[in-house]
C-alpha cells in the first residue's frame, strides 16, 4: 500500500471533547478505497500502560493498545463492547470509527522511564489488533517496540496483520536484550468462511506466511488457533487442514481457543449468523445457553484434538516460544500513572 499517496478527504475539525477529552486531535477520513467510510478519531491518551482487572483469567498483567476499534471487521471479535464504553456502536461503529493514540510511542517511553514502573511483561494485540491497516498509515509500532527495546521490556504481540513484517528488525534488536513473544492468529483455513467471518484481515495463508518468515529469521511464532468456530470450522477434516497448514509454516506452538460470545460480540456475531447460516441459530443458542463460553466438554474435546493433531505434525508443546500464554482478553481499565478509568482519555 502506498501510505505516501493518500490525501485527507475530508477533516472534520477537533474530535468530540465530551467522549475523547480535551486532548483530542481530530477526527478525519482519508481518500482511498482502503478507508472508504472510515473514520479516525486521532487522540493524545494521557496514559498508555494499562492494568487488566485482577479478575481476569489473562496469564499477564499490563497491556498496550494504541487503538480502539478495528478495520479487521471479524464478526466474533470480543473487543466489539469496549467502544460502547465511549458511546459508540459495537457493530459497524466498531470497524469504522477507529481511535488512535497518536502519541502512543512518546507516552510508553516516558511510563517505561518512570520509577513507578517495575519492567513487568507488556502484552499487546489483546484488545485490537496494533497491526490493523491503519497501523501503516500512522506507523504507531516502530516507536512503541524502540521505546521496549531501549528499556529491555519484556513483551508479547499477538496479531492478524501482515504488517508486523515491517518491524522485523527492531523486533529482532528486541530479541537481543529481552523476551519477546510473538503470535499470529489463524483459527482456520477455510478462505470462503474468511472471507464472510474475518473481511477486513489478511488471508491465512499470509499470516501463515508471516509465521514461516519470522522463524526463518530467528524469532520463534506460535499460532493462536482462534476462534474455532462451532458447526462451521470444527470437523476433524477442518482441523487436520489447519493444524498441518500451522506446522508446515514452522510454527513452535498452536493454542486451541473455542470461539466465545461477550456481550456486544454475541448480537453481532448472532446477527451475522442468521443471514449467513440461519439453520444453525438454534443450535448456537443451546450451545451457549449458559453464557459467553461453550460447554467444557465442547472445549476439551476441541484441544484435545488439536494437541494430538499438533503432536502427530511435530509442533511444540502450546506456549512454546511465547514468554506468556495468549488467552482471551479483558478489556483495559487501569493506567499506570493515572487513577482508575472506566474511558479512554
Amino acid at each position: 500500500m502506498r501510505w505516501e499517496n493518500l490525501t485527507e478527504s475530508t477533516e472534520h475539525g477537533r474530535a468530540d471533547a465530551a467522549l475523547f477529552g480535551a486532548d483530542a486531535v481530530v477526527s478525519r477520513t482519508f481518500d482511498t478505497p482502503e478507508f472508504a467510510g472510515i473514520t479516525f478519531h486521532e487522540i493524545r491518551a494521557r496514559s498508555i500502560i494499562n492494568r487488566v482487572p485482577g479478575a481476569s483469567r489473562m496469564p499477564f498483567e499490563w497491556t498496550v493498545n494504541p487503538y480502539r476499534g478495528c478495520t479487521h471487521a471479524c464478526v466474533y471479535c470480543f473487543a466489539r463492547k469496549t467502544h460502547s464504553y465511549l458511546d459508540l456502536d459495537t457493530g459497524l461503529g466498531f470497524d469504522s470509527q477507529i481511535v488512535v493514540k497518536v502519541n502512543a510511542p512518546e507516552l510508553l517511553r516516558r511510563q517505561l522511564g518512570s520509577h513507578r514502573w517495575t519492567g513487568d511483561h507488556i502484552a499487546m494485540g489483546t484488545n485490537v489488533d496494533c497491526y490493523q491497516r491503519a497501523e501503516g498509515r500512522y506507523r504507531l509500532m516502530p516507536g512503541i517496540i524502540a521505546a521496549l527495546r531501549d528499556h529491555a521490556n519484556p513483551f508479547s504481540i499477538l496479531t492478524k496483520g501482515t504488517l508486523i513484517l515491517r518491524d522485523l528488525d527492531l523486533l529482532r534488536q528486541a530479541a537481543a536484550v529481552t523476551d519477546i513473544g510473538i503470535s499470529v492468529s489463524v483459527g482456520f483455513t477455510d478462505p470462503d468462511l474468511w472471507r464472510t467471518v474475518e473481511p477486513g484481515t489478511p488471508a491465512p495463508e499470509r499470516r501463515l506466511d508471516v509465521v514461516r518468515t519470522l522463524g526463518e529469521h530467528g524469532i520463534g511464532c506460535g499460532v493462536l488457533m482462534a476462534p474455532v468456530i462451532p458447526f462451521l470450522s470444527d470437523s476433524p477434516a477442518q482441523l487436520r487442514a489447519t493444524v498441518r497448514a500451522i506446522a508446515a509454516a514452522g510454527a513452535t506452538s498452536v493454542t486451541p481457543l473455542v470461539l466465545h460470545l461477550r456481550p456486544g460480540a454475541r448480537e453481532w456475531f448472532m446477527a451475522w449468523l442468521n443471514r449467513e447460516h440461519p439453520y444453525l441459530v438454534r443450535r448456537y443458542e443451546r450451545l451457549y445457553a449458559d453464557g459467553a463460553y461453550a460447554p467444557k466438554w465442547y472445549q476439551r474435546r476441541i484441544t484435545r484434538q488439536v494437541h494430538e493433531l499438533a503432536q502427530e505434525y511435530g509442533i511444540g508443546p502450546a506456549g512454546a516460544g511465547m514468554p506468556r500464554r495468549i488467552r482471551e482478553p479483558e478489556p483495559e481499565v487501569a493506567p499506570v500513572s493515572e487513577p482508575v478509568q472506566l474511558t479512554l482519555i
